[in-house]
């Protein structure tokens, strides 16, 4: 693939970069069919997905030049909304996990793409900003989300109503990313994870996933019922099988070779 997304297969890791950095890999439409497609594409023997990007820039957020030489504004956004929508949920509900490497600039509509990824890691000297406000705009993307889950509704509201700049230590102190690095040290630590993530049981994994997302939501009762039907699926896949096994022959499981 080539254009404003490429993707490449690092053993099993699907390694999908947002690939735009003069335009600060802008959120247009090219953009988000692209990286859903990219997603949508990943081959059958890939075990993880990394998002990264090149350029100083990880993600501006929308094309806002786009935006006003629109001859229909609202109706011009709400068809990229609804596009880049639909590549949040292909994100959200990947058969695999997803892990990003986020670096430099990461704005509005791009946060709302690390709300859908499922570890993220942020280099140190990495800035995030809604910059919704400052264009007299609502959130989309998963943006109000992915604050809200991470900040709470106070910190949220705050950041979002000033169009305040978030700093990466902020970002992992407040739960938004999951792990914080030295900025010349991102590639080697994010694609080290990517590759540790797809040698383990990504099947388990996936199930996790959606227990987390949703416990936010439901009463402890509701989350038992789901962890029981979800833990009797993993104990019938060969992963569980083969991690008992490696249990108790005193071995490292080979998830990958379990099917």
């Amino acid at each position: 693939m080539t254009g404003p997304v490429t993707t490449a297969l690092d053993g099993d890791v699907w390694h999908v970069t947002l690939d735009n950095p003069t335009a600060g890999n802008v959120v247009d439409h090219a953009m988000a069919e692209q990286l859903g497609a990219a997603v949508g594409q990943r081959p059958t023997g890939a075990r993880a997905v990394l998002l990264t990007a090149t350029g100083p820039r990880f993600c501006v957020g929308g094309d806002v030049r786009a935006f006003a030489a629109a001859d229909d504004m609202p109706g011009f956004i709400g068809r990229l909304a609804e596009t880049w929508h639909e590549t949040i949920r292909t994100l959200l509900y990947c058969d695999v996990p997803v892990v990003a490497g986020v670096h430099g600039a990461v704005a509005g509509a791009g946060l709302g793409l690390l709300g859908a990824c499922d570890i993220v890691v942020c280099a140190r000297g990495t800035k995030l900003r809604p910059a919704y406000g400052g264009l007299g705009l609502s959130p989309d993307g998963g943006t109000s989300w992915a604050l809200t889950r991470a900040l709470g509704a106070p910190r949220a509201l705050e950041l979002m109503l000033t169009d305040s700049t978030l700093s990466a230590a902020d970002a992992h102190l407040f739960g938004l990313v999951a792990r914080l690095v030295d900025d010349d040290q991102l590639h080697d630590v994010v694609t080290a994870l990517a590759r540790q993530v797809a040698a383990g049981p990504v099947r388990a994994m996936v199930r996790t996933r959606g227990l987390v997302r949703r416990a936010a939501v439901r009463t402890l009762e509701e989350q038992l019922v789901d962890e029981e039907r979800l833990i009797r699926e993993s104990a019938a896949d060969p992963e569980s099988r083969e991690g008992v096994a490696a249990f108790l022959e005193g071995r490292r499981p080979d998830f990958p070779g379990a099917g």
